[in-house]
């Protein structure tokens, strides 16, 4: 299908989705991994059994009893199973021959390489594993993992996988208090950090914000500390060496311990835009398989690829798309110490271009800022090994879809937009590449197997095309642990898809062929002639302007204002003229009622560590109210920026 008018593109629907559709090209759908066009029926027909396709997956030590059942407060995937998460990763793709295989590949800040076949990630889980054990890990404990994107965080997970303890990965950014309330949320006593790493071409000491932490404990922490600023850190009485616990434990064999399905894999805390972070845990069967089939069917993940997902690992979308899914497949996972965007050098195209990428994860917000300061020419770096392109954390607008597949798919890849939550555990929304039709701006229908429904305040269904809340309405194997058991608390009946429903607090809506739109969260909407209007609906109107990269709109409760983020590209048009054109685009394709007040024009929003744009944070701004503790921000440094310009233009 061709592109069409370019022009046309840019002009969104009032609900922010593009009314242009895109099919898959034969050459994607030949070889793609889901290319029967019945599986979307068939797993209707089949519910829930149809979630064996994603257990069989798996190696499983015990076979389950059944695929879904109810007992003990809660919903149990895969019930009577138990499984190995680290062989499932490593050891299984050693045995199958693949030892030689490149499972891991880093490269750092500072543009140090280097590379892990699954048969030396096997050893150097081992030899963690066997540290750790020495140390007193065991089964059921929780060890905390302050680290960026380096080696040892993946390796660190898959060692106390291995040894049936829980992980609770800390983004490295976070501060001390941030890191200290998890850590005591999870009643964690071990903690693994690192002396420092890079960000943005300057070194940050990681330990002295773990030091502060660890002060602030009631309880013993054992310390393991990383070298990843110095080979050989100064350790003190406070921490043992990673190296010094690897080395001398090099060779040795930790058998694996088998878990049952429903026990916990992982903790992990949202975060936190609202300020508030919640404590999730996700069970190991349920949450393996499910990001092993949704990694295959939907990013369409081959053991042969070299796949990229430019996520952190601090955030749900590494632990499942960074290194459970990938790995747990068999193919070579890229993992980058820096964001996407946040790298010279003509980055991404440059990493694309090296290691031959063939699939290729990011947020939409990393996307407006490669968009933002322009792409290189064409002819300049090959993106010929690009098959597959994807999205994830925001809604993406059309203009901006349109761009990311010309420059970086060549005008041809698939585009996945994809929608989940950390609750969720792995992908609810997106096309199947080889079978759907892409959407510029709408994610999507529900994967096979769920059902998705758009619902009011009373959580009855709403109209075609009409704003409510995105809900799902059957359960999933990658639902977390608290979902399932207020799945069961409120009465649920495993084999009654009615009987239950996950209402998410993320806007939308659906249209006649089932593909939904998001809107933002709930709580970020303006209120217009007693209905709710997402502020997603007004940014992406902004966003499909020229020149405008990304929109961030907020309305202040006091007063009632609206007031619209703008940033644009290099060289933007005069901002008088930019924002006569905002104000008549938005009252000609939403309503004069949300027409913004007030068009601020900023280098870049402020933005969470997973890329979220903090609404919050600008209501404040424009509000003149305190805003606080800016650390959960990825660039807190452009705040005080925003708040100069905004009283500029009071």
């Amino acid at each position: 299908m061709s592109r069409g008018d370019p022009e046309a593109d840019r002009q969104p629907t009032s609900s922010g989705g593009s009314t242009d559709r895109f099919c898959p090209p034969d050459w994607f759908v030949e070889t793609a991994n889901v290319s029967d066009s019945d599986i979307r029926t068939r797993f209707e027909e089949d519910w829930p059994d149809c979630w064996r396709a994603a257990a069989d997956l798996l190696d499983w030590d015990t076979s389950y009893d059944s695929v879904l059942s109810a007992g003990d407060d809660r919903l149990t995937w895969f019930e009577g199973g138990a499984l190995k998460p680290s062989v499932n990763c490593v050891d299984r793709h050693v045995e199958a021959g693949r030892k030689n295989a490149v499972a891991l590949r880093w490269i750092g800040a500072a543009g140090e390489r280097e590379s892990l076949t699954y048969l030396d990630l096997q050893h150097e889980v081992e030899a963690v594993a066997a540290g750790l054990r020495t140390l007193g890990v065991g089964p059921g404990d929780v060890v905390t993992l302050f680290m960026p994107n380096v080696p040892e965080l993946p390796v660190t997970m898959l060692a106390c996988a291995r040894l049936g303890a829980l992980h609770n990965v800390v983004y490295a950014g976070f501060s001390a208090d941030e890191l200290a309330d998890r850590m005591e949320s999870a009643d964690s006593e071990y903690l693994v950090t690192c002396d420092g790493y890079y960000r943005r071409g300057s070194a940050v000491g990681q330990r002295n914000t773990a030091d502060s932490a660890r002060l602030r404990l009631d309880a013993d922490v054992t310390g393991v500390l990383v070298g990843r600023l110095d080979d050989d850190p100064h350790l003190g009485r406070d921490y043992h060496g990673y190296g010094a616990l690897r080395d001398e434990f090099a060779g040795a064999t930790v058998e694996p311990i088998a878990r049952d399905a429903g026990d916990p894999l992982f903790v992990l805390y949202t975060s936190g835009t609202t300020g508030e972070p919640d404590r999730v845990t996700h069970a190991t069967g349920g949450y393996l398989s499910y990001a092993a089939w949704t990694a295959m069917a939907v990013l369409d993940i081959k053991p042969q690829d070299t796949y990229w997902c430019a996520a952190d690992i601090g955030w749900i979308t590494g632990h499942t798309y960074g290194v459970y899914g990938p790995l747990a497949l068999g193919t070579t996972t890229l993992l980058h110490e820096s964001p996407a965007d946040h790298q010279a050098g003509g980055h991404p195209w440059t990493s694309i271009e090296r290691e031959s990428v063939d699939v290729f994860y990011t947020a939409p917000t990393a996307v407006r800022s490669m968009r933002q300061r322009g792409a290189p020419p064409s002819d300049e770096y090959d993106r010929s090994s690009i098959r597959l392109l994807g999205t994830v954390g925001e809604p993406i607008d059309p203009t901006t879809w349109h761009w990311y597949r010309e420059h970086l798919g060549g005008g041809e890849a698939p585009i996945v937009d994809t929608w989940w939550q950390t609750e969720t555990g792995g992908i609810v929304v997106a096309t199947l590449p080889a079978l759907d039709e892409m959407q510029p701006g709408s994610a999507g229908p529900g994967v096979p197997g769920l059902s998705v429904d758009v619902v009011d305040e009373a959580g009855d269904p709403v109209a075609e095309g009409t704003e409510g809340t995105l809900a799902v309405s059957r359960p999933w194997p990658g639902m977390c642990r608290r979902l399932a058991a207020e799945a069961r608390t409120a009465g649920a009946d495993a084999d009654s898809p009615e009987a239950w429903r996950y209402v998410t607090g993320d806007r939308a809506t659906r249209d006649e062929d089932g593909y939904v739109t998001l809107l933002g969260r709930d709580a970020d909407t303006i209120e217009m002639d007693e209905t709710a209007v997402g502020t997603a609906v007004v940014e992406r109107v902004i966003s499909s302007l020229d020149g405008v990269t990304e929109a961030g709109v907020v309305r202040v409760s006091e007063t009632g204002e609206i007031a619209a983020y703008v940033s644009c590209e290099r060289n933007h048009p005069d901002q008088d003229a930019l924002a006569d054109r905002i104000r008549s685009r938005v009252r000609e394709e939403v309503s004069p009622a949300v027409c913004p007040d007030r068009i601020v024009v900023v280098p870049e929003l402020p933005k969470t560590h997973s890329g979220k744009v903090m609404r919050r944070l600008l209501a404040d701004v424009v509000g003149d109210r305190g805003y606080g503790d800016t650390s959960a921000l990825r660039n807190p440094e452009v705040v005080g920026e925003i708040e100069t310009v905004t009283r500029q233009e009071e």
